[in-house]
């Protein structure tokens, strides 16, 4: 197991912003995961909260401790891109899923960072994303190359294959919540799909509803009171707000990036990375970020007066280039995200691990970074929107 090795680095630059009406944030934590020379692509914390997993661009998973950023180990296997890893398999807090383009869905035992089930989609496929569900929690569904795989998760058996509804690789599938048997899946062909996934599945059968967006899907989700809206992020930096459960497009901004940067004092918005909703305030914030590693959260008015106004926070001074993902920790505990002490994680193509604060926190000036984490290793170029 590799050694912590931690060092306060004194020379972090301190958060500062341009308007008091900015929430205040600043680092806690970061952790220089690969000395800057691969990716962070994605995190996601185990559901008691005791484990942060990191997917790199080495094909590589790294657990750490969320509290104390501690080292915990890591699960190699993967022989490509990987492109979501997931806690979210029923009834298992200690099982992590990866999917990559090595065409495979891998489970891994956080207690004894062992491989404990392989699923194959075929030597010539690629797995983009996965998402469990169905009406008896029992479906396992994958994105491949134009495809859409079901496997019942507790034997590993292939159940069904979609491959008329898309043309082009499928970059996301979400069970929709508290809709268990209805599957919503987005493409590159601009198409998001509602499939009712009871019984047989099958594509004539149990296609529902088609949705045009009209350019490459890059993500998209749930929010709202009853989950009944969509948010979608295309590959292009437009947002779109759908409801799904009619097909009704209720707000594009084909301009986000223009009307995001106009509404801050820092430099251009050049990439959007998520959606964060928040239930307390009913609110739904699209996060930005600068080739430079600042983000800000940017509040959407998708109802009467549609607009995307002025950041509620922004997190700076943590990366030092293109941010891939947040996490943030309300999403965990249940309280608003702009109203906790832990505001949450981000990683980027910097390699860093950035733990942010508010304000109403007083440890905000340092940050602790590793230099024993990893070896270093050659250099690849990965494009943003690959993965997807």
């Amino acid at each position: 197991m590799e050694e912590m090795g931690m060092e306060i680095d004194e020379s972090t630059t301190p958060v500062t912003l341009n308007s008091q009406s900015f929430k205040r944030l600043g680092i806690k934590n970061s952790i220089q995961t690969n000395f800057g020379d691969d990716y962070v692509f994605q995190i996601d914390l185990s559901q008691e909260n005791s484990t942060m997993a990191v997917s790199l661009s080495t094909n590589t998973v790294k657990l750490y401790s969320p509290g104390t950023c501690q080292y915990l180990g890591e699960f190699k296997g993967h022989s490509a891109t990987i492109n979501q890893i997931s806690f979210s398999a029923p009834s298992s807090p200690c099982v992590l899923h990866t999917c990559s383009s090595d065409g495979t869905v891998r489970a891994w035992d956080t207690r004894s960072f062992k491989q404990v089930s392989l699923l194959s989609a075929g030597s010539s496929q690629e797995v983009f994303c996965f998402s469990f569900g169905g009406s008896n929690d029992s479906l396992l569904a994958s994105g491949c190359k134009s495809q859409i795989l079901f496997w019942d998760w507790r034997n590993g058996k292939q159940v069904a294959c979609l491959e008329e509804s898309h043309v082009d690789d499928v970059t996301q599938v979400h069970f929709v919540p508290d809709h268990k048997s209805k599957l919503i899946s987005a493409s590159v062909d601009g198409l998001m799909c509602i499939f009712n996934t009871d019984g047989d599945i099958t594509d004539d059968d149990h296609l529902e509803s088609v949705m045009n967006v009209g350019t490459s899907i890059g993500k998209v989700g749930f929010f709202g009171e009853m989950k009944q809206k969509l948010w979608c992020l295309t590959h292009i930096e437009t947002l779109s707000v759908w409801d799904w459960k009619n097909g009704d497009l209720e707000a594009n901004f084909e301009n986000a990036r223009s009307l995001a940067s106009d509404n801050w004092t820092m430099d251009h918005v050049d990439y959007f990375i998520d959606c964060h909703y928040s239930g307390a305030d009913d609110t739904l914030r699209v996060i930005g970020g600068t080739n430079t590693g600042t983000l800000g959260y940017f509040p959407v008015s998708y109802r009467d007066g549609r607009a995307i106004g002025s950041p509620e926070a922004i997190l700076e001074g943590g990366h030092t280039g293109i941010v891939r993902t947040v996490l943030p920790m309300s999403d965990r505990y249940g309280g608003p995200a702009l109203d906790q002490g832990m505001f949450g994680w981000t990683g980027g193509e910097d390699g860093r691990l950035c733990n942010w604060l508010s304000d109403e926190s007083s440890e905000i000036n340092r940050s602790w970074i590793s230099s024993a984490l990893v070896m270093k290793s050659s250099r690849s170029h990965h494009g943003r929107h690959r993965p997807y």
